[in-house]
């Protein structure tokens, strides 16, 4: 059986064609080459056209049955893995109404912080786990409140993997975890978060109904095999949000077991057994992709927003935008760690969750026009980064999760040796990197969901390790005196920037 995956990132769009009865990739395509634009219209804000999503993966999965040279009528079942905590919004005509507010916009986190206080901490904690914060449920009120004309014909508010499920099927449906993601599930109601909704005047006609993670979410329309070159009928079953899907990719389903990515944000996430939430919210708590009424799996994320686009915006403004990443990892390794005194606060793109929901602004600090140059800059990014994932560790290992390894998937910052060395160093834990990635775990989803595997166990059977960094012991007091300078000057810049 051949599966599709789709991976549908801020920065591309990623498919894959994965042969479950091998367990091996067959083809991989992005699209576009260059990294996709954000639209900033004002400060704090980040919007994308959600028609490019669809445009882009039509290209990549052309792209990946040409590589391949298998047809499309060999595909039996189609995954799809999406960016979390947009906002797609359509008429009764499945009509697109504006621009998605994508997940690093930061223009209703006023909005979540007020109704977490009105509502009460308890309360928001208990039933959805998390203060209502800045997620697609407050940037739906934003709507509401912003743009009252268009808001009176929406009928459905969706996440961009339902927008692209819609688009294949035409049926408009979300999951548990999607609405979970967006703050529109309560759990305690086992049911769609009606006190949220009704606090923010959102009727609940406007919530999707839900289909499974797993199983059939509706099949390939006649118009959309003709735009992918695939056949008409192929059932979608499998949809999760990227870092859920990335942590499935990694076979992370047990409580305990914890996953990592560095792509355009980074991500810490662990999956816990119990309805536990961080009572000042800087981590966030989302049913994972197993998750059932009785028997709960809940993933516990740490997002940094600023990560791999640190990384990409320092290269695009030292004019090395046609260098590739490899190159410029090379030209970062010719200075030591610490990068000769330089640091790199690498916060900026909008409000961090782990600061309180403070936007604290990226920030170089220590730079000597006399000894400082190119390279350093390049690796002080890479060392900032890497030190943003552990200081967000640390507050995880305060509520009691405390990882001995870190899985990830071998792609974006986690092939660079500077950025693995430095997290393993500062962190004291050792990284597992898999040959795997969002859109090939979309794909295994896939898989799994049309009931080719019969579990999880059976489906990951074939996932292979590549490698394995350890922490550089010898080097511990190394990294804990860098890294606490790094720590220092952070704590600086928190207590300068007002909640």
């Amino acid at each position: 059986m051949l599966t599709l995956g789709c991976d549908i990132g801020s920065s591309s769009i990623k498919a894959a064609l994965f042969d479950a009865a091998s367990g091996r990739l067959l083809a991989a395509a992005y699209a576009p080459k260059q990294e996709m634009p954000i639209i900033a219209r004002q400060a704090g804000w980040a919007e994308q056209d959600p028609a490019a999503w669809w445009d882009h993966l039509k290209t990549a999965t052309a792209e990946v049955l040409s590589s391949s040279g298998r047809q499309g009528r060999e595909i039996g079942a189609i995954g799809i893995s999406y960016q979390m905590h947009g906002l797609v919004v359509i008429d009764g005509e499945m009509n697109v109404l504006r621009p998605s507010i994508i997940w690093c916009d930061s223009r209703a986190t006023e909005i979540g912080r007020a109704a977490f206080d009105r509502l009460g901490h308890d309360r928001c904690l208990r039933t959805v786990l998390n203060s209502p914060g800045n997620f697609t449920l407050s940037k739906l009120r934003w709507v509401r409140e912003n743009e009252p004309s268009l808001f009176e014909h929406i009928r459905t508010f969706m996440l961009p993997g339902d927008y692209i499920a819609m688009r294949l099927t035409d049926r408009v449906a979300t999951t548990v975890p999607g609405l979970s993601e967006g703050m529109a599930w309560d759990f305690s109601a086992n049911g769609p978060a009606s006190f949220l909704l009704k606090e923010y005047g959102i009727p609940s006609s406007l919530v999707a109904e839900t289909v499974p993670t797993f199983g059939d979410q509706g099949h390939l329309t006649q118009a959309a095999a003709a735009s992918l070159g695939l056949k008409a009928g192929i059932p979608v079953t499998y949809r999760a949000g990227d870092q859920p899907n990335n942590a499935f990719s990694l076979n992370v389903l047990r409580p305990g077991e914890v996953a990592a990515t560095a792509g355009t944000s980074g991500v810490v996430y662990a999956v816990n057994g119990t309805l536990d939430a961080d009572p000042q919210s800087r981590v966030n708590s989302f049913a994972h992709v197993t998750h059932t009424e009785h028997a709960p799996r809940i993933g516990v994320l740490l997002c940094i927003n600023g990560c791999g686009i640190a990384n990409s915006w320092t290269r695009r403004t030292l004019g090395l935008a046609n260098v590739a990443y490899e190159e410029l990892n090379a030209r970062a390794s010719a200075v030591g760690a610490g990068s000769g005194g330089l640091v790199v606060l690498p916060f900026g793109n909008g409000a961090e969750r782990m600061f309180g929901d403070r936007d604290i602004g990226a920030q170089i600090i220590g730079a000597s026009y006399t000894t400082h140059g190119e390279a350093h800059m390049l690796r002080a990014v890479q060392e900032g980064v890497a030190f943003s994932f552990k200081y967000g560790m640390d507050l995880m290992t305060g509520l009691g999760i405390t990882p001995s390894v870190i899985r990830a998937g071998d792609a974006n910052l986690f092939r660079s040796r500077i950025f693995c060395d430095t997290l393993a160093g500062s962190a004291g834990v050792a990284i597992e990197l898999y040959n795997t990635d969002g859109a090939q775990g979309a794909a295994r989803g896939a898989a799994l969901g049309a009931g080719f595997f019969a579990s999880p166990a059976e489906a990951f059977g074939g996932l292979a390790r590549r490698e394995v960094i350890e922490p550089d012991r010898k080097r511990s007091g190394e990294y804990a005196d860098i890294y606490g300078r790094w720590h220092d000057l952070l704590s600086l810049a928190l207590s300068r920037t007002p909640r």
